[in-house]
């Protein structure tokens, strides 16, 4: 496998993600190349400080990067030779099977969507979250690409989620649920009530409405969302999740019977830390592109960025992106009327 890491997209600067590069390297040995676009001199101290001298690695060199001020349609216009771009054009010539970034995720939208193109049947990419429940894990599509899609592009994410949750997490039939402001039928908009009406009829295990208590208390594996609404909740869920474990700490550390009682339950917290933390997810495949386009946090710590390699590597040996094409091409033979799309 051969993976281009956009090494200069982070809030931080290069040194998590070359650690985290060094760390999946050492963790996923059917990695053959991985490339580390950006700055050469920078990337080569970071490597140089933490020892790593792997022969995988294979440094292409840029001038520019992306700020978080720029637009995205200007950062892939006016930036050409920026660590994004350069890595996603590893991928259109196929050096590179994936790309991974943790920078300005509108620009990783809009550089994988221009210069990769959509996959036939799709529009517009979406981007699939992975959220923990008490019982399994579900996909949150879309968690921000397309914050005002059409009732036929929520059809699609319905369907490139699907696709996903079977495939790479396992679920034999995947639930698929919409998210609204109430779990009756006509509940909604127009725009979700018009999207509910296409997910009626898909032939997807579509089990209606879903609201927001919905998701963690009577799960499905698919949840279906405009990238506004669902950025949203990714990132209220995640501040939330946060949140909670502060005011554990805060409470415990008031009284020795309750730090007692925190020792003794410390791998109980500690598992629920680790299935609600970021890190154990890594990043979130932008689905519908013609290529394996990872978004992972601008935050994210060396074990976040490994975790986002191999989200790379599992979306590669498990070929989502021609399961999604066949998929599309079913609904489409299915579907009583005609519903067209030209890629993007």
């Amino acid at each position: 496998m051969k993976i281009a890491l956009d090494a200069m997209g982070h809030d931080e600067g290069p040194a998590k993600l070359v650690a985290g590069a060094a760390l999946a390297l050492r963790e996923f040995p059917e990695i053959s190349r991985l490339y580390l676009t950006g700055d050469s001199s920078t990337l080569e101290s970071e490597l140089s400080k933490i020892g790593c001298t792997d022969g995988r690695i294979e440094l292409v060199h840029c001038t520019q990067v992306v700020e978080m001020e720029d637009s995205a349609i200007d950062a892939v216009r006016k930036k050409k030779d920026s660590s994004v771009s350069r890595a996603v054009d590893l991928v259109k010539s196929g050096a590179a099977e994936a790309v991974v970034s943790a920078g300005h995720t509108g620009a990783a939208v809009a550089a994988s969507t221009i210069k990769l193109r959509t996959l036939q049947g799709i529009e517009r990419p979406g981007i699939a979250a992975t959220m923990p429940t008490q019982t399994n894990l579900f996909v949150l599509i879309d968690a921000g690409a397309n914050t005002e899609p059409t009732p036929t592009q929520m059809l699609h994410n319905a369907i490139m989620g699907s696709v996903y949750s079977r495939h790479v997490l396992g679920y034999a039939n995947p639930s698929v649920g919409l998210m609204s402001i109430g779990t009756e039928d006509e509940k909604g908009n127009d725009f979700t009530r018009q999207s509910f009406e296409l997910l009626k009829s898909s032939g997807l295990n579509f089990r209606g409405n879903v609201e927001g208590h919905d998701l963690f208390g009577n799960p499905v594996e698919v949840v279906v969302a405009d990238g506004f609404t669902g950025n949203v909740v990714l990132k209220t869920s995640e501040a939330l999740a946060h949140a909670v474990f502060a005011w554990l700490k805060h409470e415990i550390y008031k009284s020795p019977v309750y730090r007692l009682g925190g020792l003794l339950a410390k791998p109980a917290f500690q598992t629920i830390r680790r299935k609600t933390s970021a890190d154990e997810y890594g990043g979130m495949p932008l689905l519908g592109v013609n290529g394996v386009c990872i978004i992972a946090h601008g935050g994210s710590s060396p074990v976040a960025v490994k975790n986002a390699i191999r989200m790379a590597a599992d979306s590669i040996r498990h070929q989502v992106n021609p399961h999604i094409v066949e998929a599309v091409q079913r609904y489409h033979e299915r579907s009583p009327a005609p519903h067209t799309a030209t890629p993007a």
